[in-house]
């Protein structure tokens, strides 16, 4: 699923690339408890925001190479936990961007198929599928914003104050940017949406 980034790779990765070696705040064994607490939750909301499991693998290894490059101090786990997601969130912009530059459909494209296919599964799959799939197309046509904001939410459970960090945005915005997003993806899973 994912390939484990060590604090060796980075420095590899560092010296190939002709630079100053990496400050790092962190040593190895507290990078690799680090990386193991956090990197399948980065990689589901890597995923679900990108559409794209290979994308999300070069993605996850790209926002641990930045955010150990930082070398920042930070106090907590928590702290941590939202310096990466908002390397992440800034690398998901920074690839959508680039994805709607070489589409010939520009902006309407139609943001690649958002499965969940990776998520563990309920056991009482009778009935899952159908709505997976429904939820999956319409969370396919909502804005990559608006999926982050309802995954980082709903599927990571993050609070406001975690999600303005993450995306860049003012804490008070998180709940009117949530509740659109919401309405917005209920509009769509509603009879009426697919009319829209």
């Amino acid at each position: 699923m994912w390939r484990d980034v060590t604090v060796s790779d980075i420095e590899r990765i560092e010296a190939q690339a002709g630079r100053a070696e990496v400050t790092l705040r962190m040593d190895e064994e507290a990078f690799r408890g680090f990386y193991d607490r956090t990197a399948r939750a980065l990689w589901l909301y890597l995923r679900r925001v990108s559409g794209d499991a290979h994308a999300a693998d070069d993605l996850l290894q790209e926002t641990y190479y930045r955010f150990l490059r930082a070398g920042a101090a930070h106090e907590t786990e928590a702290h941590r936990r939202n310096a990466l997601f908002h390397i992440a969130t800034n690398l998901l912009r920074d690839a959508n961007r680039r994805r709607i530059a070489r589409s010939p459909q520009g902006a309407s494209g139609s943001g690649g198929s958002h499965d969940v296919s990776d998520v563990p599964e309920p056991r009482d799959r009778a009935g899952q599928t159908e709505q997976r799939t429904d939820v999956n197309r319409a969370l396919s046509r909502l804005k990559p914003r608006e999926r982050a904001l309802l995954w980082l939410a709903y599927g990571h459970g993050s609070s406001h104050q975690e999600i303005a960090a993450a995306l860049g945005v003012g804490t008070l915005s998180v709940k009117p940017l949530l509740f659109r997003a919401r309405r917005k993806l209920a509009a769509l899973l509603s009879p009426l949406g697919d009319r829209r």
